[in-house]
């Protein structure tokens, strides 16, 4: 029997699950944004696969960055039988929404950097750049060989991110014979941090590191120059983004920070990705677009070598993945984590994000 063009095509549905509203919606925004550029291309340039012309639709939730919104949205996609999960952005989001996806085996790909996301056993974790196990020691050893601190102050903002950020860097600081005179916590809604950095003031610390992302760390950068602490504001990859120079102002200045991957300039396909980016959405990258497109790429790439749609052969042709993306080489260990990652230092110059330094890992 002749099968019509019609019948041939098959729509394939790729979660995204990001904060598109609150605090972090412009990193989320930013996020969908990579997998949406990706989805348009590869419909653009045509997908066949098992003599099927495939297209693909994108399927994108809003989960606020919030862990109980985000376990809800978990099982909306599963239910909407997604092959393949884009997301979460923020590990306190992350983790709760895979025990959804590892029961419904559906492989699910983040730029997460909480490392308890892959500790879980499930085989349906991988992880698309490094974590916060390598981030906090090189933040860590970055200060001590520029700045040589010798008081550091911790602040956090309580989420499965910012915490365990702050506590892989407290360990790392720690070993290198630096007194952390105070350890802090606020929350990742709160915008005035006075009372905090008053008394930090007191202590006088040479470095205050800020675990959290941009929208709490540009008012508490702009207000610890307004109280005139002199110290080194220094945070990972969830404050440094172009958003906090406009929250900040030109105290941003004063900020060290790091990706968990490489700067958008070092990357393999970073020029062509920025100038794609730039002429569908018209505003700058804010994060992780870049791995967030890769990764649709890398699905793809299962399902071509599966010769197969399916969620199953997708999830059993991850783990033997190897696929040159714009941010680099794709393979992964057996807990799926990233085999061949980076972590890049910025600081912040006129306002404007600058590259310092690369540690491959």
């Amino acid at each position: 029997m002749c099968v019509s063009p019609a019948q041939a095509q098959q729509t394939v549905l790729i979660g995204a699950a990001n904060p598109l509203t609150g605090s972090l919606a412009a990193m989320g925004k930013d996020a969908e944004n990579g997998t949406r550029l990706a989805i348009e291309e590869i419909n653009a340039s045509g997908l066949v696969i098992g003599g099927q012309k495939i297209t693909l639709s994108l399927d994108g939730k809003d989960d606020a960055g919030d862990p109980r919104t985000a376990t809800m949205i978990s099982q909306s996609l599963v239910d909407d039988k997604v092959v393949a999960i884009v997301g979460h952005l923020n590990s306190g989001a992350t983790i709760p929404a895979s025990k959804a996806y590892s029961e419904a085996g559906i492989v699910q790909l983040t730029t997460s950097t909480n490392p308890a996301y892959t500790l879980q056993g499930f085989k349906t974790t991988y992880r698309l750049t490094a974590t916060d196990a390598q981030q906090g020691p090189a933040l860590a050893n970055y200060v001590i060989k520029k700045i040589k601190p010798k008081k550091v102050a911790i602040v956090d903002d309580a989420t499965a991110y910012g915490q365990g950020l702050a506590d892989q860097f407290e360990k790392a600081i720690k070993a290198l014979g630096v007194d952390v005179v105070s350890r802090d916590a606020t929350n990742d809604k709160a915008v005035d941090f006075r009372a905090i950095l008053t008394k930090i003031k007191g202590e006088n610390p040479d470095i205050i590191m800020f675990g959290g992302a941009d929208a709490g760390a540009g008012p508490f950068t702009k207000q610890a120059k307004q109280l005139g602490l002199r110290a080194k504001i220094l945070g990972g990859d969830g404050i440094c983004t172009e958003k906090l120079a406009e929250l900040a102002g030109d105290a941003v200045d004063n900020v060290i920070c790091s990706e968990a991957g490489a700067p958008l300039e070092k990357m393999p396909g970073g020029k062509a990705f920025q100038a794609k980016y730039l002429k569908r959405f018209n505003q700058p990258i804010q994060g992780y677009a870049p791995y967030d497109y890769d990764a649709v790429y890398v699905v793809v790439d299962a399902m071509k070598r599966a010769n197969s749609t399916e969620k199953a052969r997708i999830l059993a042709a991850m783990p033997t993945s190897s696929y040159e993306g714009v941010t680099g080489k794709f393979s992964f260990d057996s807990k799926g984590d990233l085999a061949h990652g980076s972590i890049s230092m910025f600081t912040y110059v006129a306002g404007k994000k600058h590259f310092l330094e690369e540690f491959k890992l």
